[in-house]
């Protein structure tokens, strides 16, 4: 068994300064729920822990206009649960309760969620190559087993995709993260600024330094229309997504005008379609006008041999979730946990 120091601040600056100046040996832990795994499986040995439970909130904040505060404290179950979340934002408690078990909700929480790691089979096998847990080393994923990996925002040294449900609903809702640096500044980043594509680096999924450390995600007030959370996985729970979609609608006189659209499984990050979204405004939201829509999005995806059924797989499910979406609009484009 490896040895490791244990630290529980009392503050977050104490704890973004204890994780900074490691000299990169030191991580944050909360729950735990991804990186005990990676511990026990060798994947990542820290030389200490932060335990950031007690220095960042735990509590949802709600505003008047349905704009949300979400302490990186908070558990995926407590978030799901929220009445609020329930009420304005049901696409975000959707996708939490997609995740995981429900053991696993009531321990993980908000930040450690954001930034857990790939699930790709080569990364948590030590005996194996992997770029992203040791650069220069190899990806066998692209010639070996790759059904559940990227298909887009790929590159030669990575293939790995992002497992987050959450993350996905959070970047259809323009959710903006909350970070305070080791040195004490603070910055709000959107969730593309948040997460990298892996280009020539895949060892770093996300923007963050050493001891960079979440504090609160911010969801503004709910767009019109309606929202919605579907996930595609080989079995009917405690699986990752081939491919999800989270989804926010607005039809109006039989015609498109807002619709928010993020995929999940496809890409090394939660992937807003913003092509697709630009194709569908103004549109019917028929099913042949999704279908060119989402794979004009995907007309720079690399796909592989086993996974390449992924961009059907996106396709059908984006048609799905936003037929349903405008058959439920129906002329009323309230959001609200009552209509559903």
């Amino acid at each position: 068994m490896r040895t490791f120091d244990y630290a529980r601040p009392s503050t977050a600056g104490e704890a973004s300064a204890l994780v900074g100046s490691s000299g990169g040996t030191g991580c944050f832990i909360a729950g735990g729920t991804n990186l005990v795994d990676l511990m026990k499986n060798g994947v990542t040995a820290p030389e200490l822990l932060v335990d950031v439970r007690d220095v960042t909130s735990q509590d949802v904040v709600s505003r008047s206009d349905g704009a949300l505060t979400i302490g990186a404290a908070t558990t995926n179950a407590a978030l799901a649960a929220h009445p609020a979340v329930r009420r304005h934002h049901p696409v975000l408690a959707e996708a939490v309760l997609a995740g995981a078990s429900g053991q696993i909700r009531n321990v993980a929480t908000v930040g450690g969620n954001l930034l857990q790691r790939t699930r790709c089979g080569y990364f948590a096998d030590i005996t194996k190559p992997c770029n992203k847990r040791e650069p220069g080393s190899g990806c066998p994923a692209v010639a070996g087993h790759h059904r559940d990996l990227a298909v887009i925002g790929t590159s030669d040294h990575c293939v790995a995709s992002n497992p987050g449900d959450m993350a996905v609903a959070l970047a259809a809702l323009d959710a903006t993260v909350h970070v305070r640096s080791a040195t004490g500044p603070t910055r709000t980043l959107t969730l593309d600024e948040l997460y990298r594509l892996p280009g020539d680096e895949p060892q770093h999924d996300v923007t963050l330094a050493a001891g960079d450390l979440i504090t609160a995600v911010d969801v503004p007030p709910p767009p019109p229309g309606r929202m919605r959370y579907r996930k595609v996985r080989d079995r009917a729970s405690y699986a990752f997504a081939l491919v999800s979609v989270a989804a926010v609608l607005e039809v109006r006189d039989g015609l498109i005008t807002g619709v928010r659209l993020a995929f999940g499984g496809i890409a090394p990050r939660p992937w807003r379609a913003r092509r697709a979204e630009s194709e569908l405004l103004g549109r019917t939201p028929a099913a042949e006008v999704i279908d060119a829509a989402v794979r004009a999005e995907f007309a720079g995806a690399r796909p592989l041999a086993g996974n390449a059924f992924k961009i059907d797989l996106a396709v059908s499910t984006a048609i799905g979730v936003l037929g349903d979406l405008a058959r439920d609009t129906g002329g009323d484009n309230r959001n609200g946990e009552e209509e559903r």
